[in-house]
């Protein structure tokens, strides 16, 4: 029985397990959290008093009896000493940041929210504070306040505002143009409530980042002002004091420049690193359960293709038991769950199904496009014309991707690059795979252009993506797919950005290049018409499983599934103005929780109680054609009507 989940759990991993997830910054952590702690416990702890200076102790080693990190040159405990400075220069850069948080984050969320004058006013300020090389501005203020350690923490302070002011405003650029932020205006809100009640809240993630990863040099800055005699004044120690302190006596006794050198490398070190861990749990980007960056290829399990039979050699691809997932925190998402797919040379096969049935993450798994973390492919086979591709190794997979594969995304930003011109990407995409010259390949990226029926396509090579519509991005896409005559193009919902016209003249080339060169198609679509239209074969997918598979003509005329009949009564007929248009009831089930039995049973009318019961196959029902259902449509109204 599956388990029951509970409601209030998403899945995903509190901020607590993404931290622990990076190994550096949970180290990190550790180590300032035993620092800060002796810091604070400093005054309970049985210490020599730091100031207390004896010239017949002078210098003694570490390890000593009485002084286990030995003394300075006066003879004062470096151990004592150490911890007291600890706590001071601790406090120091905490409050010259925070300091530095609020002004400059200040001057960033009205710079950006107001803009004009407003924002050219404060930001010439910032930029005039920073013309100067900021240590030399903090020794500057200095040099006019006077030594010590408020003023130092003052100067730090203050060369640190333009730091937050410039991220801050940045950001609130981007957020005062949103719609919610004109939704607030033209609901009454005043600029205060907006900036506190709409901007800040979605700054404020920013500004705790920048200060996690800024503390650290905050200290650094601070402990160098106090080196130079500057900073903390004698007798108060801080570490930057007590590193001058050593200097002095370098040679005959190092231990006294050393010891303190290293406490601050380990907490500036240890601030960084909590801080960047700090940054990946605030990005919500990085909130998958892993924190690393995706991998140049899916994730394979070792065991996948352990025991599966052999792959059809006639077929160009020959996918089986095909098993991907996705590790979100304590959730395995079963995304791809048992498919198998099998492609012949010059066919197109049409994958249709609801948004989430696990379409494209199965056309991604192919070549290994699933990110990783959080995907990977758990199991069975995926067979290239008799080429093991779970085994291949990563420089023959990309050798593949683009040249005898290629892949039509639905989104054509995610594969234009913005900052260079559609003509360069094409070029790219031809010289990557073809041994020619940029001349001739730049000819046929504009013959490709044409062949999508872009008009002006010499032109158009010069263009960025940012100058095409979402239509003309979309042929510009299909026009690189197709640069290598690919033997198998996978195509993800290709035309939803194209208008009916463009549809169909894309619809044809894609039969034409069936017909001349044999390219067989994998076709991602929830467009009826389209697989009426292109489709030899149809495998319909639910809740990560194939439910039904048969000819298109099969399919579209007599579906076998309950499923399938519904998708196709959400479709309107032309002609047919009366025609009841059915929507499915319900939602389908979370892939990390799928009911037992038929995942499609709680939504189906005909679901009977042996359908919640156990796993069911797909049954064979004729020859290419079969049905995950124990009972066939036609059978189950049957049972219904009697």
């Amino acid at each position: 029985m599956s388990a029951v989940a509970n409601p209030r759990s998403s899945g995903r991993p509190d901020a607590v397990r993404l931290m622990l997830n990076n190994r550096l910054a949970t180290g990190g952590l550790v180590i300032l959290v035993v620092m800060v702690l002796l810091a604070l416990l400093a005054p309970l702890l049985p210490l020599a008093d730091p100031n207390a200076t004896a010239p017949a102790n002078r210098l003694i080693r570490p390890l000593s009896e009485g002084h286990l990190l030995g003394t300075d040159a006066l003879g004062r405990d470096i151990l004592s000493r150490i911890l007291w400075g600890l706590r001071v220069s601790l406090a120091v850069g905490i409050s010259a940041t925070l300091i530095a948080a609020f002004f400059g984050s200040l001057i960033g969320l009205v710079a950006g929210y107001a803009g004009g004058r407003t924002d050219n006013l404060l930001m010439r300020g910032v930029d005039m504070l920073m013309a100067f090389p900021y240590i030399l501005l903090a020794l500057a203020i200095v040099a006019v306040l006077g030594p010590g350690l408020i003023n130092a923490l003052y100067a730090i302070a203050v060369v640190n505002i333009p730091f937050f002011a410039r991220n801050i405003r940045g950001v609130t650029l981007g957020l005062a143009r949103r719609e919610f932020v004109d939704a607030a205006r033209l609901s009454g809100k005043s600029h205060l409530r907006i900036l506190t009640g709409e901007i800040l809240p979605n700054v404020a993630p920013v500004i705790v980042v920048t200060m996690s990863t800024t503390v650290g040099w905050m200290i650094l800055e601070t402990a160098g002002l106090s080196f130079l005699g500057l900073g903390a004044q004698p007798p108060q120690a801080d570490l930057g004091s007590m590193l001058g302190d050593g200097r002095r006596v370098l040679f005959n006794a190092p231990h006294v420049a050393i010891v303190p050198g290293l406490v601050i490398f380990l907490l500036v070190m240890s601030i960084n690193l909590f801080g960047d861990g700090v940054r990946d749990v605030l990005d919500p980007r990085l909130k998958s359960g892993a924190l690393a960056r995706p991998m140049g290829r899916t994730a394979i399990d070792p065991r996948a293709g352990d025991a599966m039979p052999a792959p059809a050699t006639e077929a160009v691809l020959d996918v089986v038991a095909l098993k991907t997932q996705f590790q979100l925190g304590r959730k395995t998402l079963r995304a791809v769950d048992d498919v198998d797919l099998r492609l012949r040379e010059g066919e197109c096969l049409g994958i249709v199904g609801e948004s989430g049935s696990g379409k494209s993450v199965t056309a991604m798994s192919i070549m290994g496009l699933v990110p990783t973390p959080p995907g990977r492919i758990a199991g069975g086979t995926i067979d290239f014309r008799g080429e093991d591709l779970l085994g291949a190794s990563d420089a023959r997979i990309r050798q593949l991707r683009g040249g005898a594969v290629s892949h039509v995304f639905q989104d054509p930003l995610s594969t234009l690059h913005p900052l260079f011109t559609v003509g360069d990407q094409i070029v790219e995409a031809i010289r990557a795979h073809q041994s020619i010259g940029h001349r001739e390949a730049r000819t046929k990226a504009r013959d490709l252009l044409a062949m999508v029926r872009i008009p002006n396509a010499a032109q158009r090579l010069d263009a960025y993506p940012h100058e095409l519509s979402g239509g003309m991005r979309q042929r510009v896409v299909i026009a690189m797919a197709l640069a290598n005559d690919a033997e198998l193009l996978i195509a993800d919902e290709p035309t939803t950005a194209l208008d009916v016209t463009v549809q169909a003249q894309v619809l044809s080339l894609m039969n034409g290049l069936r017909r001349e060169k044999k390219t067989s198609i994998l076709f991602i679509t929830h467009d009826f018409g389209v697989v009426s239209a292109i489709c030899d074969r149809v495998a319909v997918m639910y809740a990560g499983r194939i439910v039904e598979t048969g000819t298109a003509r099969q399919v579209l005329e007599k579906p076998a599934h309950p499923y399938t009949r519904k998708l196709i009564d959400c479709v309107p007929v032309l002609g047919q103005s009366d025609r009841r248009l059915d929507a499915i009831e319900g939602l389908p089930p979370s892939v990390d929780d799928l009911p037992e039995g038929c995942a499609f049973a709680p939504r189906c009318p005909f679901a009977q109680p042996e359908c919640r019961k156990g796993e069911i196959p797909l049954f064979a029902l004729a020859d290419e054609r079969a049905a995950r259902c124990l009972f066939p449509l036609s059978a189950a109204r049957e049972v219904v009507d009697a």
